[in-house]
């Protein structure tokens, strides 16, 4: 009796450790994929670029947000940093170390080993790992640059972080299971391009419905501005549970058609499934009433859910998550008053951040400027051109009363409005063509503000053009002695140039130049 259960122990021992050589070499012959995988000239480039140029874009900048990120824009914009052309190229690569034995008429030759053909797909499926890792350390190595910038704001989510690596991982085991079904090199590329005329089909069938946006593993849903990531609205955790078990039911089906057929693989494979289709179902309910009704608090009564903090004279409300950046509004308000003359220059201003949801988070984010006195709006993006275009929407209120009376003007009050925005730039003529939506510094032209362009004329622009290119401290003593008569309605443009000590300018041919908004002017 204790021979026989001697002999059973053995036994046991004897699978148990035969089945952990075979996994040994699993991950041995994984490894020699994975090289010889990331040794194919598509995928060494691709990934090398890939890489290389995340690496550049967090040394150089990769956006005008700069030095002020927002973090629910930031771990999205990861999962892209992995173009298309690398998930296309891993499919194809993949694709060919799959039927790599195949096509050298080697197969015959692994008839008699021990590691059966559904271990070697596992193996083809793990050498996909190493790469989806390396993502994940890009991604985390970018999310983490952002959120350490001292201007950084918002809160980033750890569902649209693991986006990315599992897109890489899905493409990878993609490519295995056409290895499979396709044992063809020359189909492939039909296949792929099939598979995306079918995408592309289905989108246009279904007039861009929801829930097929979602069946794609990176989802791009147009966001305009930078938004408060509780008015998002994006199913980030059934999207990612979604397109793991998508993942783990696309191997599992490379390793039942390689003749694994086990109850485990089956198991895996009907709980993959399961899972697959709660995550689409999860994430196909679109936006909820109670969300729409968030947005348009948000766009219609924004101080029902903001903090307001107090910097100096004025007050700054913001969304929670931007509650930080007030302090870099301040700075920008302090600078345009210490400019200003008369009672502007210790004016109480409300700076109030301002979104326009009620369209839709991919429409139209113009914000109609508002009339309440001494209010100045401000967006959610901040950095690059938004800092001197909120600096012209604090001027112009200075000088008019309110933003609705400022973005009116079209006479000589353009003129201080914006030597109030420039004067302390450190080049402010640079500033002052980025503004302008044609980039220029001559001729008339419309100025970027955070609700609706100023228009100005020729005639002001050489004015204005003249003043930047002056000492600031000699113009800042003209500005403030004259302050009452440049802000007033009543005063031309050529009068204003008079009291600042410019020269009337003329055209190329020199005539004089026209002074009514909106025309295009010789010169």
């Amino acid at each position: 009796m204790s021979t026989t259960v001697s002999e059973v122990r053995s036994a046991a021992q004897v699978v148990t450790t035969d089945s952990r050589r075979r996994w040994v070499a699993v991950i041995a012959l994984a490894r020699f994929e994975a090289r010889e995988l990331f040794l194919q000239i598509p995928m060494f480039v691709l990934f090398l670029a890939y890489v290389v140029s995340a690496g550049w874009e967090l040394w150089q900048g990769d956006d005008e947000a700069g030095p002020y990120p927002v973090l629910q824009d930031v771990d999205r914009s990861t999962q892209w940093s992995s173009s298309v052309l690398l998930w296309i190229a891993l499919v194809i690569c993949v694709h060919r170390a799959v039927l790599r034995s195949r096509q050298q008429g080697t197969d015959r030759h692994f008839d008699v080993l021990v590691m059966e053909p559904w271990r070697r797909t596992v193996a083809h499926a793990l050498s996909v790992v190493p790469f989806a890792l390396v993502t994940a350390l890009v991604v985390a190595v970018q999310y983490t640059w952002a959120a350490v910038r001292p201007g950084a704001v918002g809160s980033g989510s750890f569902f649209e972080l693991v986006v990315g690596p599992l897109s890489v991982l899905f493409f990878g085991v993609v490519g295995v299971l056409l290895g499979r079904v396709v044992p063809s090199t020359f189909a492939l590329p039909l296949l792929v391009v099939g598979a995306f005329v079918a995408a592309e089909t289905l989108t246009a069938a279904t007039d861009d419905a929801h829930w097929v946006d979602w069946l794609m593993p990176v989802v791009d849903d147009n966001q305009s501005i930078p938004l408060p990531s509780d008015l998002l609205g994006r199913p980030a955790a059934w999207h990612a549970l979604y397109l793991a078990a998508l993942t783990v039911l696309m191997m599992c089906a490379a390793v039942l058609v390689s003749g694994g057929r086990t109850r485990v693989v089956k198991a895996v494979a009907a709980g993959a499934a399961a899972l697959t289709l709660v995550g689409a179902v999860g994430q196909s309910r679109g936006e909820s009433s109670a969300l729409l009704a968030a947005r348009e608090r948000a766009s219609v009564a924004p101080e029902k859910v903001q903090t307001c903090i107090r910097h100096d004279r004025s007050t700054y409300c913001a969304f929670p998550e931007w509650a930080r950046q007030t302090g870099d509004w301040a700075s920008v308000v302090r600078r345009v008053q210490s400019l200003a003359g008369g009672s502007a220059a210790g004016t109480k201003l409300t700076v109030r951040q301002r979104v326009n949801l009620r369209y839709g988070i991919s429409g139209s984010a113009s914000i109609d400027p508002s009339s309440t006195p001494g209010q100045v709006t401000v967006g959610t993006a901040w950095g690059g051109n938004r800092i001197p275009e909120f600096a012209v929407g604090v001027a112009s209120v200075l000088v008019a009363g309110d933003e609705e009376s400022g973005s009116l003007l079209c006479d000589a009050r353009v003129i201080p409005v914006m030597w109030l925005a420039l004067g302390t730039m450190d080049d402010p003529l640079t500033t002052f063509r980025a503004l302008r939506l044609d980039d220029s510094e001559r001729g008339s032209a419309v100025v970027l503000t955070p609700t609706n362009p100023l228009p100005m004329t020729a005639l002001q622009t050489e004015v204005v053009r003249e003043l930047l290119q002056r000492p600031r401290y000699s113009i800042t003593a003209k500005v403030k002695a004259h302050w009452t008569e440049l802000t007033s309605p009543e005063t031309s443009v050529t009068r204003a140039a008079e009291l600042l000590d410019v020269s009337v300018p003329k055209g190329d041919g020199g005539e004089d130049l026209e002074d009514e908004c909106g025309t295009v002017t010789v010169g």
